[in-house]
């Protein structure tokens, strides 16, 4: 079955994955990376325009379907190996505030202090959200058709 998750990461890091087909979350970690599976949609959602610092955002600033298989490591230098997945991502999907969709969220209405979901970095959330967030985003009802084939080969070293 098919499965809808939110990412926090600041829209910097949220573009730099966009342009190179992956998700990374929560630090590199790799567990949240694998609850998710083939097909799986992830909406990423910014606090910040920027991971230290940046102007605040709060709004939802991509929205792609899992794509990979595999989670791998990503050798980006200095000690930091971040775990990544591949991520086929709406190239049509606007950014939304978070403030023009609120309470018309189930995950916000149920959760009166969803901040704290947020704090977690990764969180599921119900399908009738995600086809909101995406109809405010600009998503047609056409991207939810059938999950793509895996890529079984993992993110390319990018």
């Amino acid at each position: 079955m098919t499965r809808a998750w939110v990412g926090v990461v600041s829209r910097a890091h949220v573009l730099r994955g966009v342009e190179g087909g992956f998700a990374q979350l929560c630090h590199g970690k790799r567990l949240p990376l694998e609850k998710m599976s083939v097909g799986d949609w992830l909406v990423y959602y910014s606090p910040r325009t920027e991971m230290r610092g940046g102007e605040p955002l709060r709004a939802f600033t991509a929205l792609g379907r899992v794509h990979g298989a595999r989670t791998v490591p990503f050798d980006m230098g200095g000690g930091f190996v971040p775990y990544r997945r591949d991520v086929r991502f709406e190239r049509a999907a606007r950014e939304v505030p978070l403030a023009r969709l609120g309470q018309s969220l189930d995950f916000i209405r149920s959760n009166p202090h969803w901040g704290m979901l947020a704090r977690r970095g990764h969180f599921e959330i119900s399908l009738e959200d995600l086809r909101t967030i995406a109809a405010a985003m600009g998503v047609s009802a056409e991207a939810f058709a059938p999950a793509p084939t895996p890529h079984a080969g993992g993110c390319p070293m990018r």
